[in-house]
């Protein structure tokens, strides 16, 4: 039967999951500079190591208020297409094996900004993992357009 790993975390007590080989690193961090004039899910710019990576509020993209970028806030920094991303969460999960079988459609109820970026869901013990597309959740001009 196959399966996949998936890198999971939470933001508005919701869990979300992204494939774990889109994950270059979780960390936390918590200087972040504005970037003016830009959409308004970029949570701003920070430096990793000499590289700098774009901070996307997952919030924002969900359709929920800005994360405060107060003190230390988690990242889960994506490989994208070209440059690094980040995607600012409120709590990092764990890496979970799911199988491929277990996989269903996003569910009818689910609309909004979130049913653009889910691409489907597992069940896990008591609570709904939502599979995110990860080029859809660091499109910020998505929201904007």
């Amino acid at each position: 039967m196959a399966s996949r790993q998936f890198a999971t975390f939470e933001v508005a007590d919701q869990l979300f999951g992204v494939e774990v080989h889109t994950v270059q690193e979780v960390l936390s961090y918590n200087e972040y500079t504005p970037v003016p004039l830009a959409p308004p899910a970029v949570g701003g710019l920070f430096n990793l190591r000499g590289q700098v990576i774009a901070a996307v509020d997952l919030r924002v993209q969900l359709g929920l208020a800005r994360q405060a970028l107060q003190g230390p806030v988690m990242n889960v920094i994506l490989r994208g297409d070209g440059e690094p991303v980040s995607l600012l969460v409120d709590r990092i999960g764990e890496v979970v094996d799911l199988d491929d079988d277990a996989f269903e459609p996003p569910p009818d109820t689910l609309s909004g900004p979130t049913r653009e970026l889910v691409v489907g869901t597992f069940k896990l013990d008591g609570r709904l993992m939502l599979a995110l597309d990860v080029n859809q959740a660091v499109d910020t001009y998505r929201a904007t357009t």
